[in-house]
This record gives C-alpha cells, structure tokens and sequence, in this order.
C-alpha cells in the first residue's frame, strides 16, 4: 500500500517512545525529494506550537574545498568520500546522548557551496530529528557507523526522467549554464545515484514522489540533495 502524506506524519510522529530522542533518516538518489520531504514533515509535525522536531541534513559534513583539493577530490563532489562520514555518525550519537545540552550541527551554504561550522542547533525540547542525505544506508568505511544512529530509514523514489529534470534545474538556479548542469548531472550525480539506488532494499520504506504535497519543487535556499 502506498503511503500517504497523513501517513507519514502519523508514522513519523510515532517514532519517539519513553521519553528518549528518535532520529529519522531520509535517504535516496540525488533529486528524488529528501530535503522537500523532510522539510514538510518538520513544518507539519510542529504545526504552531511549540517546536520539538528539528531538521539535520548531511550536507553539512561535505568536506570544504580546501580539503578537497588537498585530496585531489575536488571533481568528484558529492561521491562518498567527499564527506566527513565518521564526522556525520558522530553527530548522529551525540543527538542521542545529548540529554540537557544543545547540539550545534554544520549546515551547507548551497550559493557558495561550502560546510559552514555550527549553522544549526538542536535544542534539548527537539523530541524527533529529521536527517536526510544520499548515503544513510551504505555499508562501507564510516558510513557504517550511520545505520545503527537511525530509529527508522524512509527512501524517497522519484520518476526517474522528473528527477534528472529537478536535478538539473537546480545545478541552473546556482549559476551553471543548462550545457554544464546536464554535463555535471551525468558525470557525478548520475554515479553517485546509481550506489544510493543499491541501498534501497535497506530502507524501512519506499516513500514514492506522490507521497509528497503537490507541485513541490526542491528548495532553493538550503542544500537540500
């Protein structure tokens, strides 16, 4: 059965149990509507009261240009190891642990497309934490350490041939010409999609793009993937 919007409110809702923090994951193929997912779902499920769910996407663990240089890195951006995983999975424990204490998280600037130190707070009232990113569910290197930190992984589908639309649109709406999106997507996105789409049978669930609110394009002002 298919789930709807309502339904994974409910279910995301329910994942905090006897007074402990839950911690979601939001996973899938660059494109496919995590960030749009996860953002709906911290909006809804805070509603106007008081907010208890915060929003932490892995983008803030990409490793800063400098570093990729120094890596010889710097064309493959967004593979795998492109990223402070062990960094990522830390975080994620301390989001457990934390009891009293705000947890300060790196966001990601999409303009300048770098990591950008301690952008987010995790306050001791957030009850549920929404992570989302590509690489939730690998299982090599650091990124192993990740799995055991997530209460529940959700995988976003997307129509592939609407995916690669958003994907290169969203390369445009950051300063690259249509020929140098189309070329990035197929060169880097297009690998790297392929290694998440392998992770898919580790998911909790299959969230397909009808499951999302109608007409939602992927957000322009945080680095959503």
């Amino acid at each position: 059965m298919t789930p709807s919007f309502d339904d994974l409110l409910a279910r995301a809702r329910s994942l905090p149990r006897d007074g402990r923090r839950a911690v979601l994951g939001i996973v899938g193929s660059p494109g496919a509507g995590k960030t749009t997912l996860a953002e709906h779902l911290v909006r809804e499920l805070n509603g106007a009261g008081d907010p208890w769910v915060a929003q932490v996407p892995m983008d803030g663990f990409h490793l800063a240009d400098v570093q990729l240089d120094r890596l010889g890195r710097r064309d493959r951006k967004g593979a795998p190891d492109t990223f402070d995983a062990a960094g990522y999975a830390a975080l994620l424990r301390r989001l457990h642990e934390a009891g009293g204490d705000t947890v300060y998280a790196p966001g990601f600037e999409r303009v300048l497309e770098q990591p950008i130190a301690g952008a987010l707070a995790v306050e001791p009232t957030a009850r549920l934490v929404v992570t989302e990113g590509n690489y939730l569910l690998l299982d090599t290197g650091a990124w192993a350490r990740v799995r055991p930190q997530l209460d529940e992984v959700w995988f976003c589908e997307l129509d592939e041939p609407e995916r690669l639309r958003r994907l290169i649109a969203r390369h445009e709406r950051f300063g690259k010409s249509h020929d140098e999106a189309v070329a990035w997507v197929m060169r880097s996105d297009q690998r790297n999609a392929k290694l998440v789409a392998a992770t898919r049978d580790r998911a909790d669930l299959v969230v397909p793009g009808t499951a999302l609110p109608a007409a939602q394009e992927p957000p322009t002002a945080r680095a959503g993937t």
